[in-house]
C-alpha cells in the first residue's frame, strides 16, 4: 500500500502540476493580482477539479468514445473559456503599488469553469484512475480515497503555482516586465490548450 501511495502521489503530482493552463492560470493569477486576492479562484479551481474527478470515475470516458463529437464540443468550450482567461490576465493594466484590481480579478467561479471545461484534468484522472488506483477493499473506496489523495496533491501542487506567480508581483508595478510576464503567461495557457486540442 505504502508503494501504491507513493506512485499515486508522484503521478498525480506530474499530471496535474505540469505547465498547464490551470497552472499556468494561477501563476498569471498570482501575479497579476497577489495570492490573497487570487485564492477564490484557487478555490474556484479545485472544485471544478472534484467535478473532473468525479466526472472520471462516473465513467465520463466511455461517454465521450460513444459520442466522440461531444468530446470536441466539450474541448472547443474549454479552449475559449481559457482563452477568455488568459486574454484577462494579459490586459489587465499595469498597478500603482497601493491601486486596488479587485474588479478584474478572476473569480471563483471563473476558477470553477475553468477547471469544469479543462480537458486536461478529464485526461489526467482517466490515466491516474487507470493506472494508479489505491488497492483498497471495495471498489467505491478504493476510487473515494484515490480521489481524495489526488485532491489534496492538486490543492498542493496548485498552491504553489500560485505563490510562485505570487513571487513575482513586485515586477507588476513597472510596466515592461508586467506586460512581457502577463502575455508570456497567457501565450503558455493558449499553447498549453493548443497542444491537449492538437493531440
Amino acid at each position: 500500500m505504502p508503494e501504491a501511495l507513493f506512485s499515486l502521489i508522484a503521478a498525480t503530482g506530474l499530471l496535474l502540476g505540469s505547465p498547464g493552463p490551470a497552472p499556468l492560470a494561477l501563476a498569471a493569477s498570482g501575479a497579476t493580482f497577489g495570492v490573497r486576492k487570487s485564492t477564490g479562484f484557487l478555490i474556484g479551481i479545485l472544485l471544478g477539479l472534484c467535478i473532473a474527478i468525479v466526472g472520471a470515475t462516473a465513467g465520463v470516458a466511455a461517454l465521450l468514445s460513444a459520442w466522440p463529437e461531444a468530446h470536441f464540443i466539450v474541448q472547443v468550450g474549454g479552449a475559449l473559456y481559457i482563452g477568455y482567461i488568459a486574454i484577462k490576465i494579459a490586459t489587465a493594466p499595469v498597478l500603482n503599488p497601493g491601486q486596488s484590481a479587485e474588479t478584474r480579478v478572476p473569480s471563483l467561479l471563473d476558477g470553477f469553469i475553468f477547471n469544469l471545461l479543462n480537458p486536461k484534468a478529464y485526461a489526467a484522472f482517466f490515466a491516474i484512475f487507470s493506472q494508479f488506483l489505491l488497492p483498497i477493499e471495495g471498489h467505491g473506496p478504493s476510487y473515494l480515497v484515490t480521489g481524495l489523495v489526488c485532491l489534496l496533491v492538486a490543492a498542493l501542487v496548485d498552491f504553489l503555482w500560485l505563490c510562485l506567480g505570487g513571487s513575482l508581483r513586485p515586477l507588476f508595478h513597472k510596466p515592461l516586465p508586467a506586460r512581457v510576464i502577463r502575455v508570456s503567461f497567457a501565450l503558455l495557457m493558449v499553447a498549453a490548450v493548443a497542444t491537449v486540442l492538437l493531440r
